[in-house]
């Protein structure tokens, strides 16, 4: 049983929901928001780490 690949997966996806859920809080555009959320859901590593760094405002 790998467990730690488990762990890392577990923990890309509670932050990928967590820039989620904070995307679809904040006051951006509609297509900013939809963009952002496909950005996360098709690369979801490269994508929250991407918003994290230079999309949060």
């Amino acid at each position: 049983m790998y467990i730690g690949g488990s762990l890392v997966g577990l923990i890309i996806l509670i932050l990928d929901l967590i820039a989620i859920v904070e995307i679809l809080q904040s006051g951006r555009a509609v297509g900013e928001k939809l963009l952002w959320i496909l950005l996360i859901l098709l690369l979801p590593l490269v994508g929250v780490l991407l918003y994290f760094l230079i999309g949060r405002k």
